[in-house]
């Protein structure tokens, strides 16, 4: 029964072991009483195991989804992460073309999204939060509009990705920190207590947790954004300041009392990359270089979200040929150099990977 488990609870199988209880002496063919009569029972019986399946599907990690996921999530001590919104540099302008400074809360509008001005950096530079939850702002640039009329303003820019905005954490994702507390047990200050902590803050995609790296009772967060990009200066001062504000050891943040932690962040290194393909004539080079970009910057993201858990990062050459030769339209692949080697790079505990200049002859 167990290698055929779904099809026994089948309506067909459960009505045909109904009728195999009713005496071969009574008509039982489709159409009589008691087929009729049974058929009916069958079908909210098949219907009714289908139900208990999914609902016991729902009570285990592996298998749960949105509200009963969350709820195993809670009894771990685990919440599903909210969407947050991006922050961003925004550069005002007066009449004349100098930086002007502008009131808290003002609201402007670029790209159909809302900006508000939420903290000052300086004379006429201040950090705008969207007002839009999730990835949304995270790729806007460009001219902002006020709301209502500012005097003097003449113009302003929205520039620089300070902290970026965040989707509501998905299933996956809340699975995966639910094994992860499972597995590795959080306590007062050991490696997956910073983690877990320094992951929660809003903009936070990845860190590595170095202890004792300059001496006893001192930890090293190094991090990268929610887009597993090099973090900005904000955000690494938005770190430091919730996890141990001012270097003190005194247990004024997140850190245990006695620890000093320092947050940083990585060192980029350019791939650049240089090939020789051929095409199919249907196709033209630079329509075929934008695609091989394209999967090469895929690749490189897939290194930067794995690079939390390992020492060393490996850029493979055969790799980024598979993906060369992969690509719509490329017949051949040859004399593939990165960064004029011929070979992979490997990138230390502390360096990640961003694409460079694409090079296709």
């Amino acid at each position: 029964m167990n290698e055929n488990l779904d099809e026994y609870y089948e309506y067909e199988t459960i009505l045909n072991r109904m009728l195999d209880k009713i005496p071969d002496t009574l008509d039982k063919r489709e159409g009589s009483i008691i087929y009729d009569a049974l058929a009916p029972a069958a079908a909210e019986m098949a219907q009714m195991y289908i139900v208990l399946k999914n609902n016991i599907d729902l009570v285990f990690a592996d298998t749960a989804v949105e509200e009963y996921l969350d709820r195993l999530s809670n009894q771990v001590g685990l919440t599903r992460k909210e969407a947050t919104k991006a922050i961003k540099q925004g550069n005002f302008y007066d009449e004349s073309e100098n930086l002007m400074d502008i009131e808290l809360n003002s609201r402007f509008t670029c790209n159909d999204c809302y900006w508000k001005i939420k903290e000052k950096i300086s004379t006429g530079i201040y950090k705008l939060e969207c007002e839009t939850a999730g990835l949304t702002g995270n790729n806007i640039t460009g001219l902002l509009v006020p709301v209502d009329y500012i005097q003097n303003l003449g113009k302003a820019t929205l520039t620089d990705l300070l902290i970026p905005g965040e989707d509501e954490e998905n299933d996956e994702e809340l699975r995966k920190r639910y094994y992860e507390q499972i597995e590795e047990k959080s306590f007062g200050g050991n490696v997956i207590d910073y983690k877990n902590k320094t992951k929660d803050i809003d903009g936070v995609g990845a860190v590595k947790v170095t202890p004792i790296w300059n001496g006893g009772g001192t930890v090293k967060l190094t991090i990268l954004d929610s887009n597993f990009d090099k973090a900005t200066s904000t955000l690494i001062e938005t770190v430091q300041t919730e996890i141990c504000p001012g270097f003190s050891e005194e247990g004024l943040g997140l850190a245990p009392i006695g620890h000093v932690v320092t947050v940083d962040t990585v060192t980029e290194i350019s791939i650049e990359v240089k090939t020789e393909i051929t095409i199919e004539t249907t196709t033209t080079k630079d329509k075929v270089k934008e695609n091989i970009k394209k999967s090469i910057s895929e690749y490189l993201l897939g290194l930067r979200k794995l690079w939390e858990d390992t020492d060393t990062t490996v850029v493979r050459k055969a790799q980024i040929e598979a993906l060369i030769l992969n690509t719509e339209g490329v017949i051949d692949v040859t004399k593939t150099l990165i960064n004029n080697q011929n070979g992979n790079v490997l990138l230390s505990k502390y360096q990640i990977p961003i694409l460079g200049e694409v090079i296709v002859e």
